[in-house]
């Protein structure tokens, strides 16, 4: 063999142990998280019915079925306390391995992201006192100078409100799940957001109306929970394990507890 096709063969040699090698050991995020038994889990936890944070801690739709998952995965979930202005910084800061609660599925969170499947489809709508769904049938009827809007910051309901609601009163209230009682106290007129939020809280306050519910604000849209994408193993894992929790129905049975 000459000295040239001896080194080719050799180096063909290593590029193939390397493939392999790389191909046998797990990324190093799903490293860590089979290690140490732990996934980290984000969470705003101010959007019911998703997730929610009270003093007897988290739950709601997405925190049922990321703690089947983490069960599948033969993991515990450490909560990270997050919010909607810091959740894509918390993310790409590593402060947490997946973020969940009610999280919009759009192109710029997919630019920066992996989002796993779709669930519970949405449009924006908007939450109003049940005395004033008369007046509240339109976006131009809400986009007038004497009607106060309360937005929540740095998610996709704070964009609509900008880009729609300009010639309103608009001010910001940074807990979320605080608007709908100042909705309802007379203290704000509209609350947009989406429509399983609004249906909970006309639901359980009959001060409420969800406005919009049958004819949504936006085009038709999904959640899905936040990884990053640093790793194609857990990524993949991840996307299998939602995958088992499908077809054996617990997304179906979250929904149906949280949804309906």
């Amino acid at each position: 063999m000459t000295p040239n096709k001896f080194l080719a063969v050799a180096a063909a040699a290593v590029v193939a142990t390397l493939s392999f090698t790389q191909a046998a050991v797990a990324g190093p995020r799903l490293d860590k998280i089979m290690e140490t038994k732990v996934i980290r889990v984000g969470t705003p936890g101010d959007y019911r019915p998703f997730a929610i944070k009270t003093d007897g801690g988290y739950s709601g739709h997405d925190i049922d079925v990321i703690e089947t998952m983490a069960k599948e995965l033969g993991v515990k979930i450490e909560y990270v306390p997050t919010s909607w202005p810091n959740l894509v910084k918390d993310l790409q800061g590593d402060k947490f391995d997946v973020a969940v609660g009610g999280i919009t599925r759009n192109v710029n969170r997919m630019r920066l992201f992996d989002m796993l499947p779709g669930y519970a489809p949405f449009g924006k709508v908007a939450l109003v006192r049940a005395a004033d769904k008369a007046k509240f049938t339109s976006v131009d009827a809400m986009n007038q100078p004497s009607v106060r809007v309360i937005k929540n910051p740095g998610g996709t309901n704070e964009t609509y409100v900008l880009a729609n609601l300009k010639a309103a009163q608009v001010s910001t209230h940074d807990k979320n799940a605080e608007i709908p009682a100042l909705i309802a106290e007379g203290k704000g007129d509209v609350m947009i957001t989406e429509t399983y939020e609004a249906l909970h809280y006309a639901r359980v306050d009959t001060r409420l109306h969800a406005a919009f519910v049958d004819a949504p604000l936006t085009p038709k849209n999904y959640l899905g929970f936040m990884v990053p994408t640093d790793d194609a193993d857990y990524t993949r894992v991840m996307g299998f394990v939602w995958g088992l929790m499908e077809s054996r129905g617990a997304i179906k049975q979250a929904a149906d507890k949280w949804l309906k």
